[in-house]
């Protein structure tokens, strides 16, 4: 989609920390920006390349609805799709409600794959391609982290499938894997958790209050990172002229990702160290 019409790209998750920077770096590059939020109202960037609508990734006809904006604007082929959009549900595994933890895997993988469906007759008519933001959890799962780790790893395992499924065509499928970034969605995650536990009976509470408290404890030490470098990751694998299939963001998610490589019970022995773990007594 070179010649004189821009290059466009499909942004889920707009309305984020790093949905925001991403959608500033591709538009300051000349890209053409569907961003998409979740909610609409509120500011959102002024920019003359930049079309920012509405959409729920985990409602078909929204997402139906979304292919059909993009049409009707006279967009008929895409450079990307960046499936950006997801959520954070954290807590203990036994007292995470099914409710939650559907929500979770609802965003996080329905979602980005019923997006990616929607839009591949679009990507493949532009020759683009597909990118997926992951975390660094989902090669290390941590205590208290299941649900993110868990769907941010089957986000991974499809998009290592994908990768392959679409080469046929020479659409590169890339993954880019960011650790702690300053964004919104812990807090917003911190005020759900927070929500969640008011409704556990005081037994239920207490079975874990020791550890957790010894994890946000260590949480709190950490540094975050800015939202531009996960957007400059998403710039390289959208303009690299051969896209690597990973993109691993940040000093944190490098040192999972060596973690990753160690046997599990030297694994978890460290996990415990660096949580704080290891100082709580166990239960009797």
């Amino acid at each position: 989609m070179d010649g004189e019409q821009k290059r466009a790209v499909v942004l889920t998750g707009a309305g984020g920390g790093v949905g925001r920077a991403t959608t500033q770096a591709l538009a300051e590059r000349g890209f053409r920006v569907y961003a998409t939020v979740r909610e609409s109202g509120g500011e959102f960037l002024q920019h003359p390349d930049v079309r920012a609508f509405q959409l729920d990734v985990t409602d078909p006809a929204s997402v139906a609805d979304a292919v059909t904006h993009v049409l009707a604007d006279g967009c008929t082929a895409l450079h990307g799709i960046v499936n950006n959009a997801g959520i954070i549900v954290q807590g203990p595994l036994e007292l995470v409600t099914a409710q939650d933890l559907r929500h979770q895997f609802d965003v996080n993988v329905f979602g980005a794959v019923a997006v990616t469906q929607a839009f591949l007759p679009l990507l493949r008519a532009g020759r683009g391609r597909l990118v997926n933001i992951t975390a660094a959890t989902a090669r290390v799962a941590g205590p208290f982290f299941g649900p993110i780790s868990a769907s941010k790893a089957a986000l991974q395992s499809l998009s290592d499938a994908q990768r392959l499924e679409l080469a046929h065509w020479g659409l590169p499928v890339v993954v880019v894997e960011p650790g702690f970034v300053d964004t919104a969605i812990f807090a917003k995650a911190a005020q759900a958790t927070a929500k969640a536990t008011a409704a556990l009976t005081p037994a239920e509470r207490a079975l874990y209050e020791a550890q957790i408290q010894a994890v946000n404890g260590a949480l709190a030490k950490s540094k975050a990172a800015p939202p531009t470098i996960v957007a400059d990751a998403v710039i390289r694998a959208l303009t690299a002229r051969k896209p690597k299939p990973r993109y691993t963001v940040g000093s944190d998610t490098r040192m999972l990702g060596l973690l990753a490589r160690l046997p599990l019970r030297t694994r978890d022995r460290l996990l415990a160290g660096v949580m704080g773990l290891n100082k709580v007594p166990a239960a009797r």
